[in-house]
């Protein structure tokens, strides 16, 4: 078996077939696609003179280093419930096979698929970046989010430390800030997050679509482990942080049939709200899914695309806002239902966090150059 140059003509020539996904040891992706950008179009087969291996050669983690201009993104959709965020890191070796971020690394000019978790981007001086923007004169405070599009908790934030000077500085400054990830060091930065919570300016998203350590493994293979992540909320809530559950995505046939079990289980450990999606696949990840499905459902693959075209009104995917998180249709409703229903079962909320937005100070001035009180509530449901 090996790759080859071919068209569409080439694949339906005789001796020729298109060779099948091999899951990669701890990797999400089962390969490296093609992106939107690529000049040339490369497609496996099988000349029948080789059996594919039973497993793809482990691949190692590389980490580039960025000078960032500017840290801070801004966004204006109706969808999500912040205007700025920051991701310190470009790429995730956790291997989320649903990551709707894996296209932003087709314009690095490599692949969304194998290249988003092995090829990483450290924005090394994002601490310093960040505290340039907050010091300008005209700077707005707001709810900073950290990690909306690639997980600032994993594992090479164990060496790099961007996270943790991110939030040293938010701290020093009196910024409010929300977390989102699944990655269990986490709890390293308890201690800062404590702090935080004290001024009412820090809530956790603990992601966790699913309790299944097996379905896990093969949809998220680098994060943490489910139980652990559940653990991670008691641990946080016994230090008086505020913590919040996102159940993202939910996939039809995969882990629809978890959200009783997650909300369940995460209420026991202390958590004080949760949110959902529904899968989302632009561009490129409609590839990588359809492939993870092949290699790891291949007989539940047509059934969970053909339902995510009955969300998405005839199409794997939806860009439009406001239908793009949750679909449309019954089992749309159906899945909102029984979500809303499970929420009240368990005594969860439905609202983001209230953080105060009222004590910021730039960094260098003193302690009682600001006031106190404002704060921001967010409804998830509206």
């Amino acid at each position: 078996m090996y790759s080859i140059e071919v068209d569409d003509h080439d694949l339906t020539e005789p001796g020729f077939a298109a060779a099948p996904p091999v899951p990669q040891r701890g990797r999400g992706a089962v390969a490296n696609v093609a992106h939107r950008f690529d000049a040339d179009q490369r497609s496996a087969v099988d000349d029948g003179w080789a059996q594919p291996p039973d497993e793809a050669p482990r691949l190692k983690t590389e980490v580039a280093v960025e000078r960032a201009r500017k840290i801070l993104s801004r966004n204006d959709s109706p969808d999500i419930p912040f205007d700025r965020a920051i991701n310190p890191y470009r790429g995730c070796e956790h291997g989320c096979v649903y990551c709707f971020a894996r296209p932003t690394h087709a314009y690095l000019g490599w692949s969304p698929g194998l290249d988003f978790e092995t090829r990483l981007v450290a924005k090394a001086n994002a601490v310093e970046a960040l505290r340039a923007e907050l010091s300008r004169p005209g700077y707005r405070v707001d709810v900073i989010n950290i990690g909306s599009a690639t997980d600032a908790y994993q594992p090479i934030e164990r060496s790099w430390k961007l996270t943790r000077g991110l939030l040293e500085l938010l701290l020093e400054t009196r910024h409010p800030v929300s977390l989102v990830t699944k990655g269990a060091l986490l709890g390293r930065d308890v201690d800062l997050l404590a702090r935080l919570a004290e001024l009412r300016l820090v809530a956790v998203y603990v992601t966790i679509p699913t309790l299944d350590g097996a379905v896990a493994r093969t949809l998220e293979p680098r994060a943490a482990a489910p139980w652990r992540r559940v653990e991670l909320v008691r641990e946080l809530t016994r230090a008086g942080v505020p913590v919040g559950v996102s159940l993202a995505p939910v996939i039809p046939f995969i882990t629809d049939d978890h959200i009783e079990q997650v909300l369940e289980a995460v209420a026991q450990a202390g958590a004080q709200t949760a949110f959902y999606t529904m899968l989302r696949l632009p561009w490129e990840v409609r590839t990588i899914f359809t492939d993870w499905l092949e290699a790891h459902f291949p007989d539940r693959k047509a059934r969970v695309l053909h339902r995510l075209e009955d969300l998405r009104g005839g199409r794997l995917n939806d860009p439009r806002f406001g239908s793009r998180m949750r679909g449309e249709g019954i089992w749309a409703d159906l899945v909102r239902q029984r979500f809303m229903r499970a929420l009240r079962q368990f005594g969860l909320a439905g609202r983001r966090i209230e953080l105060d937005i009222g004590s910021f100070r730039p960094p260098g001035r003193p302690a009682g150059a600001a006031k106190r009180g404002d704060a921001r509530q967010i409804s998830l449901f509206d």
